[in-house]
Parts: structure tokens; C-alpha cells; sequence
């Protein structure tokens, strides 16, 4: 059984079917082992749309423009809330705080509340998750809190996610990474890892400066953003594949909504992570 790294796509139903549309590429298996992967949900999320009317089976074109419309909805946001936390600074905080809060809670309802083909949950979730982005570039690179690089850097930071995001891509349509079973597991472990890290550091941080050094800038903390954005990089094949398997499978139209969710989901993680890491080069 292979599932995605990415709580979106694990939670993403799937129907049987035969045949397919174009896909991301040649790395899935077959369709027929669709139903097995899913349980109870497949099988009611199947009962449900056979009995409502026929509706279009998904494309790889509905995958991209779903993606497209929800990076666009992030973006105007994050622009919105980068020129309002530049005029005025003490907006950041809550921005980052109130959109990171409710841009993670929309997440988990979609993730486990089987809403990922909600169209107005996941537009909401760029909505709030772009006023988290904004705020947060805002304070990585401008001086008022201490952040360094400018406008700059945060372009760096763009062009190095989608150059990621696209040179991942090349690599799953190549096959010359495949995605197995024990990949999967290996990368979820990796996340297990990298979380479980992550909380440990933010708690020493509250009893000792700087934590366990994860996050403060120092070599320690350039090879942790290193291994962060490899899992994050590594996590887009799973996503791909999981997309693939949704098309092959025939699943309705609407399923795109929750593949642009998942997509969108770990190209704000490995943003995050590539604007951390050149800043901690900014730095004297």
C-alpha cells in the first residue's frame, strides 16, 4: 500500500476505475488496487457519486488550473499582507500567529473531515495561509525585526521553491526516483523525525536561548533547514503520485480542489524553510 507523505493526499478518496486521462507520469500502479487503499470512505465516497448524477472525471488540466487559481489566491494575499505589515509592523505578529492558527485548522478539517474537494475551504486556506506567508517574509528579511535581504531574498526564496517544485516533477515523469512502499515509509519516518525535532527545539527554546541550535542560525541549524527542504522536496513525488493514481482512477472533477490543497500545502512548507535557510546566509 502507498499513501502520501502529505496528510491532504493520505485522506484523499479514490474511486475504481479502468483507464484514465493524462497523467504526471509512470511511476503508479494500477488502478484496481484503488479500493483496497481506502476502506470504508472509498467505498462511501463511490456509493455516493453513483448515485448522484454522472459528473466529468478528473484531468490533469483540472489539477492545474485548481493549483493555479489557489497559488494565485495565496499570492494576492500574501502581497496584501506583506504592504499592510510594511506600514504597519506590529500587524506582522498577528498575522503570522492568527493566519498560521486558522490556516493549520482548515488543513486538519480538510485533511480529516473529508472535506478536500471543498472549494471554499481550500480558497480560504490560501486566503489565510498568504497573510501567514506575507507577515512572515516580512519579518525574515526586513530590519525592524532584525531580519536581513530584503525584497531580494524573498524572490530567491520564490524562485528556488518553484525551481524545486519543477525540477521534482522532471524527476517523478523520468521515474528516475519511484515511488514504493518502502520510500514512502522511509520518508514518513523522516517527517516523524523532523517534527518531532522541531517541538523539542520550540520547548528547550522556552527554558534555554536558542533551544537545541535548530533554528538560531549556526551550522547546526543549516543542516537542519538542509534536511528539511530534501524531505519537503522528496514529498512532492508522493504528491504526484497520489494526483496520478486520482486520474487513473477516474475520480470526479471536483477531487482536484483537495490535489491543489496538498500540492499547495508542501510548497508553503518548503518556502518556509528555503527563505529561513538563505537568511541564515544574510547573515554576518
Amino acid at each position: 500500500m502507498r499513501t502520501s507523505s502529505n496528510p491532504v493526499f493520505k485522506n484523499l478518496p479514490r474511486q475504481e476505475g479502468v483507464g484514465g486521462y493524462a497523467n504526471f507520469g509512470s511511476g503508479v500502479t494500477g488502478a484496481g488496487q484503488l479500493g483496497n487503499q481506502y476502506g470504508e470512505y472509498g467505498q462511501q465516497y463511490g456509493q455516493q457519486y453513483q448515485q448522484a448524477p454522472a459528473t466529468r472525471a478528473m484531468t490533469i488540466d483540472d489539477v492545474v488550473t485548481k493549483t493555479g487559481i489557489t497559488l494565485a489566491v495565496l499570492t494576492v494575499s500574501a502581497i496584501i499582507s506583506f504592504a499592510l505589515s510594511s506600514a504597519n509592523p506590529s500587524l506582522a505578529p498577528l498575522f503570522v500567529i492568527g493566519g498560521g492558527l486558522i490556516g493549520f485548522v482548515l488543513v486538519m478539517i480538510a485533511s480529516f473531515g473529508n472535506k478536500m474537494d471543498n472549494p471554499a475551504l481550500v480558497l480560504s486556506y490560501a486566503a489565510f495561509e498568504g497573510l501567514f506567508l506575507g507577515a512572515l517574509s516580512l519579518m525574515f528579511t526586513d530590519v525592524t525585526f532584525g531580519g536581513v535581504g530584503g525584497s531580494a531574498l524573498i524572490g530567491q526564496a520564490v524562485l528556488g521553491t518553484f525551481g524545486v517544485f519543477f525540477g521534482m516533477l522532471v524527476v517523478y515523469k523520468t521515474g528516475a526516483i519511484r515511488v514504493t512502499p518502502r520510500f514512502t515509509r522511509m520518508l514518513l519516518g523522516a517527517m516523524v523525525g523532523v517534527l518531532v525535532l522541531m517541538l523539542g527545539n520550540l520547548i528547550a527554546s522556552f527554558f534555554t536561548d536558542g533551544g537545541f541550535g535548530l533554528r538560531d542560525g549556526g551550522p547546526l541549524a543549516i543542516v537542519f533547514s538542509l534536511v528539511c527542504i530534501a524531505i519537503a522536496a522528496f514529498s512532492f513525488l508522493l504528491d504526484f503520485d497520489s494526483a496520478d493514481q486520482l486520474i487513473r482512477a477516474q475520480a470526479p472533477e471536483k477531487a482536484a480542489w483537495g490535489v491543489a490543497l496538498g500540492l499547495t500545502v508542501t510548497l508553503v512548507w518548503l518556502y518556509v524553510e528555503i527563505l529561513r535557510l538563505l537568511s541564515y546566509f544574510q547573515r554576518d
